[in-house]
């Protein structure tokens, strides 16, 4: 029954467990430190905690290069104190979801080094090889300007390897059905330790065919049914929110007719438009966006957001409506990033302008689909561009005026907390704004508890 769809109904929360809150003054994040700021979430209501990364991990891409699928970084705790977490979760009311990173692993991960070491490792066919170099390597690259080609060299096993992301993130080959065993494995494992869904990353690519000889893949939608088939079966209210910026006319294939594969999707379409909407005071293409992506399964729902870790990714948009996106809220090069999208947060996109930041989140919580809030945004974060790529967006939660926004007690952060200018931690914290009624903490708030109250909007009715 609908009422039953839980994700239906959810406010999603997205938090990196190394930047959220540190408990032993180390200077990363932790689950101990996470556990303590429960509270604080539950209180603004949100239902449901995303989290990126926390597996093992050499770090060289915020996590996303997975050494080990079945355990917690030891910088983060360990895995009595996630299973710890998601208790506390579960006490409050919270579900927990996480990143599902299946699409490549790390270079260090021991299945990569036996498959370059060993030809006739079962492991070898774990991954995408070639003899020689294709010539179609410079083509399908996920960060252009920064990554130089989806193929390289490894002098051990000598041959070429494929890789969709960075060198060092080494396409897993999704083909082979013993590598669609273990990502059952890996998502049966979490769902033991109190996780109810997974934020599955790259799901196009995933379910792409991969090889050298490959120069359109073709995707392979039946590995979503099956993704489905198997969480139904180990627990009913698990869910796979995908991560598809993809056409409206292939939503369905994600979704499935019957509703059979993707439980939600985020809705890239919507969520590029309504920066085009807001930059050029023109709703007409984001009222087209909303009715191409209206056609939906019954039980499906979209993800809806603002800014998420990630860049603004503004590449289905024509050129002209990019650049007038550009112009508006991110028309100095340094705010730029991989020639099609915007690095930064999403106050200072809007100058901290509070009625704009009040009009954009009042959009989203009105549209159909279910909210997803990226940490800190509630109290207006700011960015440093001054840091790498997407690492801008990526600072510590900045909790008080103490040292380093008392997210960590440590000289050291794992990334610098914001201290200057208007979005310094001085100036921008989640404790005085929890003492102003008039704040934007306390506006969050009470918009999340009017989302709920809505049945319509709760169950992404237009």
């Amino acid at each position: 029954m609908i009422n039953d769809l839980w994700y239906k109904n959810a406010v999603i929360y997205c938090l990196s467990v190394g930047t959220f809150m540190d408990a032993n003054g180390d200077g990363i994040g932790d689950f101990q430190g996470l556990m303590r700021r429960l509270d604080y979430l539950h209180g603004l209501g949100v239902t449901a905690i995303w989290l990126m990364p926390f597996q093992p991990s050499p770090y060289r891409d915020d996590g996303y290069d997975i050494s080990d699928y079945y355990g917690v970084n030891t910088r983060h705790g360990t895995l009595g104190d996630f299973v710890e977490f998601t208790h506390g979760a579960k006490q409050r009311g919270i579900r927990v979801i996480m990143d599902l990173v299946v699409n490549h692993t790390s270079d260090q991960h021991p299945w990569f080094q036996e498959a370059r070491r060993d030809p006739n490792s079962k492991y070898r066919d774990w991954y995408v090889w070639s003899d020689k170099k294709p010539s179609h390597a410079k083509k399908g690259m996920v960060f252009p300007g920064v990554q130089k080609s989806t193929w390289s060299y490894d002098k051990e096993a000598r041959a070429w390897y494929f890789h969709r992301f960075y060198d060092f993130q080494p396409d897993l080959n999704t083909s082979n059905p013993h590598v669609q065993a273990e990502i059952l494995k890996i998502m049966g494992f979490w769902i033991q330790q109190g996780v109810v869904g997974f934020r599955m990353e790259a799901v196009p690519f995933v379910i792409s065919t991969k090889g050298p000889q490959v120069k359109k893949p073709v995707e392979q939608y039946d590995m979503l049914r099956s993704l489905r088939e198997f969480l139904q079966w180990r627990a009913g209210d698990s869910i796979i929110l995908a991560e598809a910026n993809v056409l409206p006319e292939t939503d369905m294939e994600y979704f499935g007719e019957d509703g059979d594969r993707m439980h939600m999707m985020f809705n890239f379409q919507v969520n590029q438009n309504l920066f085009y909407a807001l930059a050029a005071s023109d709703c007409r293409p984001l009222v087209q966006a909303l009715k191409a992506t209206k056609p939906r399964p019954a039980t499906a729902q979209w993800g809806l957001f603002l800014r998420n870790h990630d860049e603004l990714d503004l590449g289905r948009l024509t050129e002209e409506q990019r650049q007038r996106v550009f112009e508006c809220f991110g028309p100095e090069k340094e705010m730029q990033l991989y020639e099609r999208g915007i690095r930064r947060r999403l106050a200072p996109m809007l100058n901290g302008d509070r009625r704009r930041i009040e009009l954009a989140y009042s959009l989203m919580f009105s549209l159909p689909g279910t909210p997803v809030v990226r940490y800190g945004d509630e109290i207006g974060m700011g960015d440093d561009l001054k840091l790498p790529e997407r690492n801008c967006a990526r600072t510590p939660m900045q909790w008080s005026t103490e040292p380093h926004a008392g997210f960590t007690k440590s000289a050291k952060p794992i990334l610098p907390v914001i201290s200057e200018g208007p979005y310094g931690y001085q100036h921008v914290n989640a404790a005085e704004q929890r003492r102003d009624p008039n704040s934007l903490l306390n506006w969050t708030e009470r918009i999340i508890r009017m989302r709920k109250e809505v049945p319509g909007g709760r169950l992404g009715r237009l």
